[in-house]
């Protein structure tokens, strides 16, 4: 008896254990709330396959309780050998086409959803964007539109937008699973997928393949906006002037920081590709700094100094001159006044 009541206090103690943890994945990263076209598709593969589990071990269950119970040895009955059902051939059929039966109902709209999910016939006559994954940050080249950015995606709603995915390092994996599934992201070897957002808002994603020390911190959002939301936002980051003059005089000083401490080597302003780190031409519109800390200047500042306390292992640490804090302020306050459009993250929904 005692064994049993150990037995049971640790099953207890599991269920509890997978509960709590069930609860500890974030309200913005879930495929149990689709908002796009792919995720829809996941969510019901996922319910099909569940059903069809529950079903299955519920059979399983009853089956099991019954011979429990009813076929149990009794005192006298050591030596009693029920009848077997060795050799009964329409048993044998029976669970054997039963197994074939529930596999196809899963197979079929999977492969079904799967070629759909894969289908790039129209990928010519829509937008392209060119990923990039770098440890531990996204650039974004919309191809044909003369736009690069970094860690936001901006895309129309109700419009079918092609990724087409390379890594610059490590292999990395694409998530957005409120809007549509995963795909690896491969150093010379570029995968394609198709998101489709079916409502405005600003979807959260993350590299779900483990890319280094900083692979949880590889955040990123995909902001879906109407479709003229989406032409001015394009208009407005066509039309930036990598050179224009900061209005304050502390964003000017830091302009001429950023220039003098040689930070164009690795960035880029405008619609030229960044060499190394991201794309900062819209800087001053993100709601996040390094994909995870929220945008203040104060955090801009800690990780213009120290950006290995914020993201260990990035590229940056030991790659540009030591500046002092009230240099690594100034050239904040110039970052973050970079803002083209007014077509932000805020604007898109709620986050």
């Amino acid at each position: 008896m005692k064994g049993w009541m150990g037995k049971l206090r640790a099953f207890a103690l599991l269920g509890l254990t997978a509960i709590v943890l069930s609860a500890c994945g974030k309200e913005n990263l879930t495929a149990l709330d689709p908002k796009g076209y792919g995720a829809d598709q996941s969510l019901y593969l996922i319910i099909l396959t569940t059903v069809i589990m529950l079903f299955v071990l519920a059979i399983v269950m009853i089956v099991y309780t019954i011979v429990l119970i009813r076929y149990r040895k009794k005192k006298g009955q050591e030596d009693f050998i029920p009848k077997q059902v060795e050799g009964n051939k329409t048993l044998e059929t029976v669970w054997t086409i039963i197994p074939i039966i529930l596999l196809l109902i899963i197979a079929v709209p999977t492969i079904t959803a799967t070629f759909d999910l894969a289908d790039e016939s129209a990928a010519s006559d829509s937008l392209n964007v060119e990923v990039t994954g770098n440890q531990y940050w996204w650039h974004f080249n919309y191809e044909g539109q003369e736009i690069q950015t970094s860690q936001d995606l901006y895309v129309p709603v109700g419009e079918r937008v092609y990724l087409n995915m390379m890594s610059s390092d490590v292999i990395h994996s694409f998530w957005v699973p409120t809007i549509a599934g995963k795909m690896d992201v491969n150093p010379e070897n570029e995968n394609t997928m198709y998101i489709e957002a079916q409502e405005e808002g600003v979807y959260w994603g993350k590299c779900a393949e483990f890319c280094g020390p900083s692979h949880s911190l590889m955040d990123f959002k995909v902001i879906a906006v109407s479709q003229e939301e989406f032409d001015q936002w394009v208009e407005d980051m066509q039309n930036v002037d990598p050179e224009a003059e900061p209005e304050s005089t502390v964003a000017q000083e830091g302009q001429s920081l950023f220039q003098e401490n040689n930070c164009m080597s690795c960035h880029a302003i405008g619609s030229s590709p960044a060499q190394i780190g991201p794309n900062l031409t819209n800087f001053g519109d993100r709601s996040t700094l390094a994909g995870v800390e929220d945008m203040t200047k104060e955090n801009l500042v800690q990780w213009i100094m120290d950006p290995e306390s914020m993201k260990p292992g990035n590229k940056m640490t030991g790659n540009y001159p030591e500046v002092s804090e009230d240099d690594a302020g100034k050239i904040a306050e110039y970052l973050m006044q970079l803002e083209p459009s007014e077509i932000t993250p805020e604007s898109a929904g709620t986050e």
